[in-house]
C-alpha cells in the first residue's frame, strides 16, 4: 500500500475542488479507480501521474517521488470458518508478523470485500468452508492483486496438489505453529518485512 501517494492525491483534487468522479473524467478512468488511488490499495502508472499532475497542475516530480515510497507496514488477512481456530492462529501470525496489520475473517465474502478496497500482501486461506472452497477465494483474491503472497492452511492433505495449482505460495497443516509460519515466508513469491522475531 502507499499511502502518502493516495493522501497527496485526495489532498490535491480537493483543493481543486474536484470529486472523484470529475477528476476520473478528466482522466477518463472510473471513479472506482481513483477511490483505489487514494485509498492506497493501487497504483497509477508513470504516465498517469503525468496526466494526474497535467489535470491538478502540480509538480510531476512530488507525484513520482511520492509514489516511489513504499508503506512498509504488510497487509495479512486469515479467512477460516472455525472461529476458535481462527483466533487461535490470529495469535500466532501476530507474534511472528509483528510489524504487519493482520485482519481476520471467517465469512468468505468479507474477506474478498476488504481485499477489493486494499491491496493484501499476504492471505492465509483455510482451504474446506462449508459450501465455499479457499481455492475458489484464492483465484478471486489474486485478481484483486495478482502479486499478493497466497498461502493455504487445512487439516487435509488431500487438497495440497489442488492448491498448488492456484499460483499460491505455500500449504500448510493445522494447526499453524510459529516455526511453520516462518518457513512458508522464506518460500513466498513475493517477499515482504515482516518483522516478526528470528528474522
Amino acid at each position: 500500500m502507499n499511502i502518502q501517494f493516495g493522501e497527496a492525491l485526495k489532498n490535491l483534487r480537493t483543493n481543486k475542488g474536484l470529486s472523484q468522479i470529475e477528476l476520473a473524467d478528466k482522466l477518463f478512468v472510473d471513479r472506482s479507480t481513483i477511490a483505489r488511488w487514494e485509498n492506497g490499495s493501487r497504483m497509477p502508472d508513470a504516465v498517469m501521474i503525468l496526466k494526474i499532475a497535467d489535470r491538478l497542475d502540480t509538480d510531476v516530480e512530488t507525484l513520482m517521488n511520492l509514489a516511489a515510497e513504499k508503506n512498509e507496514t504488510p497487509c495479512v488477512i486469515l479467512l477460516d470458518d472455525e472461529k476458535i481456530i481462527m483466533q487461535g492462529s490470529l495469535a500466532i501470525l501476530k507474534e511472528v508478523l509483528a510489524n504487519a496489520e493482520i485482519s481476520g475473517f471467517t465469512v468468505p465474502s468479507e474477506a474478498l470485500a476488504y481485499a477489493k478496497t486494499n491491496r493484501v500482501d499476504l492471505a492465509f486461506l483455510d482451504i474446506k468452508m462449508g459450501r465455499i472452497s479457499g481455492l475458489d477465494v484464492c483465484k478471486e483474491l489474486l485478481d484483486c492483486n495478482p502479486k499478493m503472497n497466497v498461502i493455504f492452511l487445512t487439516a487435509y492433505t488431500d487438497y495440497s496438489l489442488d492448491a498448488w495449482s492456484t499460483g499460491a505460495s505455500g500449504f500448510m497443516l493445522k494447526p499453524i505453529t510459529a516455526d511453520g509460519i516462518r518457513k512458508q515466508l522464506a518460500k513466498m513469491h513475493y517477499p515482504l518485512i515482516t518483522g516478526g522475531r528470528d528474522e
